[in-house]
């Protein structure tokens, strides 16, 4: 006797339901149930149906074994295909975390209107797809020579790191965006799909729009966090399709279920690339793990070199990419004797530089933050001046406004300073519109543009201007900018993070390639290493340097971290799995009580080194299963674990 049984993997968080379910098709569903489908299938032990995706079907030769039926069969649209599911099971076991949770964030919720239309379309038969036109191909390698190697590396599906060229293209669009809608376009041409990766809405709409200029609407699929959920839904679809295109989207797109030539990410360095949602994992990990698997070409393109991305440089799985002829913006450092010794915001030779530009054009000067004064302090004895209720920091929205807590939004009418008990403030820091503010008045007929979270401005023409804005937050000028005044550099790099200065040299970068051929940038009030790379243009050698200065403190990207939350006897627990690994004595930080934080709750740290990674990650994901386990068994405990794991912290709190 034998009987067709379906291989399921529940969409369910708890990680004790992490493994593939095998139920029996009943005669009803017979003829229904396939690869990558949504099914309904009951639990027994929870006494409930819930969603499920079929990964494989067989024929089980004795039916001896009792199984449970397939409940119902929710589509035969086949979402999950055997490339996608095997992608985030490795995505999912490299980050000691679940499948399920991987899928959630690839497939959009359903929409069953959509999806009935494209069910009928690839019903009908079609046209055989037709091909890019020659000289679109021929465009795009004209664009790949400028960079030496880089049409080799695509075609022959190797790895590679790119240096964009720091400048605007005549057509408007950065030689970033260029580069990689020619490289997407070439993988096209050899009849492959490419995925392009890009942190923000800002940086997706520039690639989109190269990419119009060279293979036309119809070939691209934009998967953007923005899109209504029929929209998204549809652009999902499209890339199940077998007619190869390029998707262009935020950091999930690097799951697109395409048969991808490349994969293409910009600017990896940025924060919105990393995954806020468990298992956490980073738009770089998925990419290198999915370029190991289906051998497609991989490209990281940015203005500077993540320390991670340098590593793997370093040890020879990237090949580094320049420009044949570099083209460097013009970077000045104002030192920071000459701000004390005038005691002003704006050195005189940056604000000389910016007063000439302002009558031909644009000037750009970047900001830390936002809003008009972000911090206050007492205006006795200068101490910081907190929130009553949440100790947060106040701020003012303008002069002479009632101060504000950043933290809980509560107004501080009554405030008295807690160190001598006065009641006066001091505006201590300027954002955006307060330095708005200050130049409007030093730079009189001049207009005045903020760029910022509150105020998005995504371009301006070429007419006179100071744009005020903060970092990321800077907006392309047409023909770029006239001058660029790097501000608050000093500020950006106090803040208590382990690859600050890293992101500071990205900020600065991104900021110094929108400025015009042969136009000042300014860096104020900086300098040592970090001035240097960007004064040097020689962001990769600084990576480098960050490298051999991590490596002997055992800090990330030199070693892998975890770091493990829950209560006492959880952690020590999951510290315990990790006893017969055998790794170094310093492996391990804590754990230590978050009691200020989290009441109860504790935190350990590991360091481990790369080729330790599938084991750690398996004992870790062990000790959380029977975490999970033990609380089911306690009478009254919720069956969700109270033990957390995270692998590849970027800012562990070491």
């Amino acid at each position: 006797m034998t009987r067709r049984i379906a291989r399921v993997v529940l969409d369910s968080p708890l990680p004790q339901l992490d493994r593939l379910f095998d139920y029996a098709i009943g005669d009803e569903h017979a003829g229904s149930v396939a690869s990558g489908i949504r099914v309904r299938v009951p639990l027994r032990s929870a006494g409930r149906v819930v969603d499920a995706f079929v990964i494989d079907t067989a024929d089980e030769p004795d039916d001896a074994r009792a199984l449970s039926e397939i409940d119902a069969v929710v589509s035969a649209a086949a979402v999950l295909p055997e490339r996608l599911y095997t992608l985030a099971r490795r995505v999912a076991d490299r980050a000691a975390g679940g499948v399920s949770d991987v899928l959630r964030l690839v497939i959009p919720k359903r929409q069953v209107r959509v999806e009935k239309a494209w069910l009928a379309a690839r019903a009908e038969e079609s046209a055989a797809p037709a091909m890019i036109a020659e000289d679109r191909v021929e465009k795009a390698h004209a664009i790949l020579d400028t960079y030496e190697g880089l049409a080799d590396v695509i075609a022959e599906r190797r790895r590679a790191a790119a240096e964009a060229i720091p400048r605007l293209h005549e057509d408007g669009h950065p030689e970033w965006a260029r580069l990689l809608a020619a490289a997407a376009t070439a993988t096209l041409g050899t009849g492959a799909s490419a995925i392009v990766v890009v942190p923000d809405h800002r940086d997706l709409d520039q690639v989109v729009d190269a990419l119009v200029g060279l293979v036309g609407e119809d070939r691209v699929v934009r998967l953007d966090s923005r899109q209504p959920n029929p929209e998204r839904y549809r652009a999902f679809l499209r890339t199940l399709d077998d007619e190869p295109c390029i998707v262009v989207g935020n950091r999930s797109a690097a799951y697109a279920p395409v048969r991808a030539g490349l994969i293409a990410i910009w600017d990896d360095g940025d924060g919105l690339l990393a995954e806020p949602l468990a298992p956490y994992a980073h738009a770089r990990d998925v990419a290198l793990l999915r370029q190991e698997g289906e051998e497609s070409a991989l490209l990281f393109v940015g203005h500077t070199r993540t320390t991670d991305v340098e590593r793997l440089v370093e040890s020879g799985w990237l090949q580094s990419i320049t420009a044949r002829r570099r083209l460097l913006p013009r970077v000045m450092l104002d030192s920071v004797d000459d701000l004390e010794r005038r005691g002003q915001r704006l050195p005189s030779r940056a604000f000389l530089a910016a007063r000439q530009a302002a009558k031909e054009g644009p000037v750009l000067v970047q900001v830390a933050r936002p809003g008009f004064a972000p911090s206050l302090v007492c205006d006795s004895c200068r101490a910081p001046a907190r929130c009553a209720t949440c100790a947060g920091p106040l701020g003012a929205a303008h002069r002479g406004a009632v101060p504000v807590c950043a933290w809980c939004g509560r107004s501080a009418r009554a405030w008295t300073c807690g160190s001598c008990g006065a009641d006066k403030l001091r505006l201590a820091g300027s954002g955006s519109e307060r330095t708005a503010d200050e130049l409007g008045r030093a730079f009189p007929g001049v207009r005045v543009i903020v760029a910022d979270g509150a105020h998005p401005v995504n371009k301006i023409d070429a007419r006179p201007a100071l744009v005020v804005a903060t970092r990321g937050a800077e907006p392309r000028a047409e023909g770029g900018y006239r001058a660029v005044v790097l501000l608050d550099g000093s500020r950006m790099l106090q803040a208590p993070e382990l690859r600050i200065a890293e992101s500071c040299l990205r900020w600065w970068s991104n900021a110094a390639a929108l400025a015009a051929p042969r136009a000042p940038v300014h860096l104020v009030g900086v300098d040592g290493p970090v001035a240097r790379a960007l004064a040097t243009w020689s962001q990769a050698a600084y990576a480098r340097a960050e490298l051999g200065e991590r490596a002997p403190l055992r800090m990330p990207p030199t070693v892998r971290v975890a770091q493990i939350d829950g209560t006492d006897k959880g952690v020590r627990r999951a510290l315990d799995a990790l006893r017969d690994l055998a790794l170094p004595d310093d492996a391990v930080l804590g754990p230590v009580s978050r009691d200020e934080e989290e009441p109860g709750r504790f935190r350990a740290l590991v360091r481990f080194p790369y080729a330790e990674g599938t084991r750690v990650s398996a004992a870790l994901r062990a000790a959380v299963v029977a975490e999970a386990m033990g609380r089911r068994r306690r009478r009254g405990a919720s069956a969700r674990t109270t033990l957390s794991v995270r692998l590849d912290v970027i800012e562990p709190d070491l």
